[in-house]
């Protein structure tokens, strides 16, 4: 299978770049101050993780609520060897990168094979179960091998990640997610959502595009858990609960299932807004942080049940996302996000 080029790339890579270069003199001009600039790098590391959950479940339609274990088998995985071997090494850097996403990729395909069977609020409950194993395996993995902190937490992690590294991370991310979605993976991804079944009758390996799915979703996750690991000083089992995986599916929810300029918007956005909240409540939003979450989501489903960007996407950046998804040959079609 071909995965097509991205359209308009010359108009892609002129934004990317514009965007890059603006935000760099904000900083130099001191108008992003490092506070801001830590908020923007993982507003960027989120987008990293929401984009892979966006794979899973807002194009192939796998209800995913373990997405943070994931980002946390990156984060913990590329930590350690930078601890333990990089010591800032560039190389070394890339390579524990790589090492997360091996590792997150791997661990989901071993756990796909048998739980991508199940279906709706079964699989969504066993991916909870697995997310609940890996936060009791970091809390005690230094039982296991001591620099991984346990309950305590890692430190010790080179801090080589800085804001370059990580937007040009999610760009590059953003563009391989657009290629996918619109190749026949993509249009697989998206028969099964809409009825597995009948994709199933028309030829359809459904079993193999739904790992495929979940593996490259929670490898990007992996992915951001690594840029996570050496951007931050400190890794936590706590960073990685039931609660981040919330919001990798808040972001993807809210943003509207199958769009990808809704989940990049709402997980910058959803940050931001994370932060401003910090700020104003304290102490206070830590306690009432859950119910502020479901406020925002029943909010978000009552009046707007097809996220705000109700599967569309912006037509000057994504012109072959923008229109209807083609499921068949004969002129079959499919709106996503409805």
């Amino acid at each position: 299978m071909v995965i097509p080029i991205l359209r308009r790339p010359i108009v892609l890579g002129g934004l990317f770049g514009a965007l890059y270069v603006v935000l760099k003199l904000l900083g130099l001009v001191g108008l992003i101050n490092d506070y801001w600039q830590r908020v923007l790098d993982q507003a960027l590391i989120t987008t990293i993780g929401a984009l892979g959950l966006s794979i899973i479940y807002g194009f192939a339609g796998q209800f995913s609520l373990g997405h943070a274990a994931f980002y946390g088998i990156g984060a913990y995985t590329a930590g350690v060897i930078g601890k333990v071997w990089g010591h800032g090494n560039l190389a070394y850097f890339l390579l524990a990168l790589l090492a997360g996403v091996l590792m997150a990729g791997f661990i989901a395909f071993l756990l796909g094979i048998p739980i991508l069977r199940l279906r709706s609020d079964y699989l969504g409950i066993a991916t909870l179960g697995f997310g609940v194993i890996v936060r009791v395996a970091m809390e005690n993995s230094n039982k296991l091998y001591p620099p991984l902190g346990g309950a305590t937490g890692m430190t010790g992690i080179p801090q080589v990640a800085n804001f370059d590294w990580i937007f040009w991370f999610a760009a590059g991310t953003l563009v391989l997610v657009c290629n996918l979605v619109t190749s026949s993976y993509g249009r697989a991804w998206l028969s099964i959502r809409e009825d597995e079944i009948a994709a199933d009758a028309l030829g359809i390996d459904t079993t193999r595009y739904k790992i495929l799915a979940f593996v490259l979703g929670c490898a990007l996750a992996g992915l951001a858990g690594g840029l996570y690991a050496y951007r931050y000083p400190y890794l936590h089992p706590s960073s990685f609960d039931f609660l981040k995986s919330f919001d990798f599916l808040l972001i993807v929810v809210l943003g509207g299932l199958g769009s990808i300029s809704g989940t990049v918007v709402t997980a910058i956005a959803w940050v931001f807004l994370l932060e401003g909240l910090r700020i104003v409540l304290g102490q206070a939003f830590v306690d009432w942080r859950g119910i502020i979450y479901a406020l925002i989501l029943i909010v978000t489903i009552l009046l707007r049940p097809q996220g705000l960007f109700s599967g569309k996407e912006w037509r000057l950046l994504f012109p072959s996302l923008s229109q209807d998804r083609t499921l068949g040959k004969e002129g079959k079609h499919a709106s996503f996000g409805g």
